[in-house]
């Protein structure tokens, strides 16, 4: 078994971990850095993998611009129209109220995997502390001795080996791709349905392809998962109506089931959790990876910085101030981002007619006070400082 040492180890090859790693080399090439990766070595195994489409706001672009890693396939969304199945309230929000190119975008996991995965590569070449090791096919791991340790292996929830804090909505998500009459150009919908939100999202593929996000009770999802394609585009059309003509095709149906966890403290000694190893949210929002970049880029700061500063490297105590330092400067971020989606699961899966009313209401002022859906947007692509 190989025994190594280094100041900065990376738990996690997935794309927080990766981008945490691309980071802190592109401020600091020197870095002492070490990945530690469950994937393999050979790009061929991702290639076929995870093929969800996963948003990823305008803000997480121009961070994965900053090191190279914006995959070539991508869908910009221009616009957002949310509303409820059978109430009132609607809202629509345009690239133009906020004065940007896209709302977000709609890429697959597996290639934001990839594109990550290059980047770091590129990045190795002027690197030479850095090493990339990946644990062999009996799951053995290397021992290594770090003087910093990055906690970057999430998982899904229910898979996840850590449960803190959090809740169990009693949802799963049915995602695919799914094929429509007249959809329109770089539009997504978010609809609220009684079991739970239902997206239609653009694809690379071409506007008539969408990617589709279902979430309902477990055991109605579980149903609809093994429904003949007829059925279960039969009944899409009913949950989701007629707004984008006839469903045609439905390809790659998934199951995932959803809920919350976080973390309270992300840092202990010289030990910090980013990425799904700090919180797993509901992708009502869109938010979960989004908010990881965004830990991992200001972690990268971070680390960049204190063991920047000594050829030495960093003392302990440096380390844990450092480490003090970055976990208080993401408690806003945090803390307005879990509680907004989890807001949003909670109360548009309420059937309390005050709720219920609620909602209608807020959508219908989110529409006509451009103030509150603008600070709304921005939250959602930028995060909060």
């Amino acid at each position: 078994m190989k025994n190594t040492a280094c100041d900065i180890l990376i738990l996690g090859g997935g794309p927080v971990g990766l981008a945490c790693a691309a980071w802190t080399l592109q401020k600091h090439p020197e870095a002492r850095l070490t990945l530690l990766d469950r994937n393999s070595r050979n790009d061929q195994d991702l290639g076929s993998a995870d093929t969800r489409g996963i948003a990823l706001s305008h803000g997480s672009k121009l961070l994965l611009d900053t090191i190279g890693a914006w995959p070539t396939d991508s869908a910009p969304i221009h616009q957002v129209h949310v509303s409820q199945a059978g109430r009132f309230g609607r809202a629509l929000m345009t690239r133009e109220e906020l004065k940007q190119d896209a709302l977000g975008h709609i890429v697959r996991y597996r290639d934001i995997h990839l594109a990550l995965r290059n980047a770091l590569r590129t990045l190795q070449q002027n690197s030479q502390n850095f090493s990339w090791e990946h644990i062999d096919a009996a799951g053995v791991a290397p021992t290594i001795e770090a003087n910093c340790i990055v906690h970057a292996e999430g998982g899904l929830f229910k898979t996840q080996d850590w449960v803190e804090s959090g809740r169990d909505y009693g949802q799963a998500a049915l995602v695919g791709l799914v094929e429509v009459e007249t959809a329109t150009a770089h539009m997504a919908w978010e609809r609220f349905t009684s079991e739970g939100p239902l997206a239609l999202l653009p694809s690379h593929y071409g506007s008539n392809i969408l990617n589709l996000v279902w979430c309902g009770f477990p055991d109605s999802t579980k149903k609809r998962l093994a429904l003949k394609d007829a059925e279960f585009l039969s009944a899409l059309e009913s949950e989701f109506g007629t707004r984008i003509g006839r469903f045609l095709k439905i390809q790659d149906r998934r199951f995932y089931d959803l809920g919350l966890n976080y973390r309270k403290q992300i840092h202990q000694g010289n030990a910090v959790w980013i990425g799904n190893a700090a919180q797993t949210l509901h992708p009502v929002a869109g938010q979960g990876l989004n908010l990881g970049l965004r830990d991992a880029y200001l972690l990268s700061e971070k680390l960049s910085g204190v063991f920047a500063r000594s050829a030495q490297g960093a003392s302990a105590q440096a380390i844990e101030h450092a480490l003090s330092e970055y976990a208080q400067s993401r408690q806003v971020d945090r803390k307005a981002t879990i509680g907004l989606t989890d807001m949003m699961a909670r109360v548009f899966t309420s059937h309390l007619i005050p709720v219920v009313l609620a909602r209608g209401l807020a959508l219908t002022a989110l529409q006509w006070l451009p103030p509150v859906k603008t600070a709304l947007a921005r939250q959602m692509m930028f995060g909060r400082r």
